[in-house]
């Protein structure tokens, strides 16, 4: 019997209604947008379950659609960089890299049928392969905005559901600009205007951050693409959503305070810590091996005067803790938590404008199989997004759900839990053996509410 596969039934593109003006037509990238050329796309989404009472099933999808397109038109005026595409100039002294909005065809938006059911997505001990298909910009790197949109939206409808999945350019945003875009489109069709000036409550702010006497046009040391850009394959990985409630990171929180004698480690601190001691001990590597637990850091609110939340770009750094695998698990939680801790604390503005001039005097641009080994957990994504504030007239979403994109041995993405409060859900990437012996590890389970 053949599986189910998504079946693409119409495609087109959205460009934004209304025209911006003349002077925005040109983005120039930041060191930050720039360091994510060899990344993946974002790809996130939602997965929600059609309206029981559905008479006609045709007319609703109609509609939806109709209304997914309009509504994403009208977002896309306030977010028109994402209807652009990268160019590079150079020459035998310069290369360089922006966004070109002028003549594009727009976003692309993708209608797909899936004969499955929410069940047979949500029921799986592990996230089935099929969820890769919800995505657009399958394994495509961001320096392919070049050729491909840097937005592209896939509707995938199941038997009893709908899922939303968005494919955007990491090169143009990072999860803040992401999720500030999801969270207007949804604004704005549950609005359902049809007038040009839907008032939206948070406006992007399109000002790249350059540090003084940069930019705005960054001369790259480069003379070909090829010498930054790599393509990554993941290795055969199980993804696993774990669930972890609000009362359980809670008492995760205070053991590792305890244990440090302190107040000031935090609730995300300290289950980023917990789930970096599990891994590693998973994972069974020699104990002198050094192992790092790396997160993903907004440095917007960090810096002097800080980035509105609403700036639209890149605003991210990786930072790591770090130590040797056998002092890690011969120490409590509330060592691990205090590196994890004043890693986090170190991130300040002073810290953010030395990596820029570092990376100015040596620029970097990430590589998914080089900067993120196997020995290391990275956390990415945050619970603090609002992800299940998202409405398209099918009330809540029932899960939310990421696509191949970034995916690598270590990867913990962060969700917030459903039911909110504090509940926390976290997707880990880790090869077939190393999933199992975590799965039965008690430590590590007993904190778990609920895995999927």
């Amino acid at each position: 019997m053949n599986s189910p596969v998504v079946r693409s039934v119409s495609e087109c593109f959205i460009k934004p209604s209304g025209q911006t003006q003349e002077s925005e037509h040109i983005i120039n990238l930041t060191p930050w947008d720039i360091a994510m050329l060899s990344m993946h796309y974002i790809q996130k989404g939602l997965l929600f379950k059609k309206p029981a009472t559905l008479v006609d099933q045709q007319d609703f999808i109609e509609n939806l659609l109709e209304k997914l397109k309009h509504s994403l038109s009208l977002t896309l005026f306030h977010f028109y960089p994402l209807v652009g595409h990268l160019v590079t100039n150079k020459d035998p002294s310069s290369y360089t890299i922006f966004v070109d909005c002028n003549n594009t065809d727009g976003a692309r938006f993708i209608y797909a049928t899936l004969d499955m059911t929410i069940s047979d997505i949500l029921s799986p001990v592990d996230v089935p392969p099929i969820v890769h298909s919800f995505f657009d910009s399958h394994k495509a790197v961001n320096h392919d905005g070049h050729t491909e949109p840097l937005l592209s939206i896939k509707v995938t409808e199941l038997l009893d559901g709908v899922f939303i999945g968005c494919s955007m350019n990491h090169g143009i945003g990072d999860g803040t600009s992401y999720w500030n875009f999801f969270n207007t489109w949804s604004d704005i069709f549950q609005a359902q205007a049809h007038e040009y000036d839907v008032p939206i409550s948070r406006h992007p702010v399109h000002n790249r951050w350059f540090p003084d006497g940069c930019g705005p046009l960054i001369n790259l040391p480069f003379k070909r693409h090829e010498e930054f850009i790599s393509r990554f394959e993941a290795p055969n990985l199980r993804d696993k959503i774990f669930r972890f409630s609000a009362a359980s990171i809670a008492k995760l929180k205070a053991r590792a305070n305890s244990e440090s004698k302190t107040t000031k480690i935090s609730s995300f601190q300290s289950l980023s810590a917990h789930v970096w001691r599990c891994i590693t001990r998973a994972r069974q590597l020699p104990h002198d091996e050094i192992t790092s637990c790396k997160l993903a850091i907004n440095n917007r609110a960090r810096m002097e005067p800080p980035l509105p939340h609403e700036y639209f770009g890149n605003s991210v750094d990786v930072v790591s803790a770090g130590t040797k695998v056998g002092e890690l698990l011969e120490n409590d939680l509330g060592w691990a938590a205090w590196k994890v801790h004043l890693t986090v604390a170190n991130q300040n503005d002073r810290a953010v404008r030395d990596g820029v001039k570092e990376w100015l005097q040596r620029p970097v641009v990430y590589q998914l199989g080089v900067h993120f080994d196997s020995c290391s957990v990275t956390v990415s994504s945050s619970p603090r997004f609002d992800m299940y504030g998202n409405e398209f007239g099918m009330g809540k979403a029932v899960a939310v759900l990421s696509g191949y994109a970034n995916k690598f041995d270590g990867n913990v993405t962060a969700y917030p839990g459903r039911e909110g409060g504090g509940s926390i859900d976290l997707e880990l990437s880790l090869p077939p053996n190393a999933m199992s012996l975590l799965e039965s590890d008690e430590e590590f389970m007993e904190a778990v509410s609920v895995s999927m």
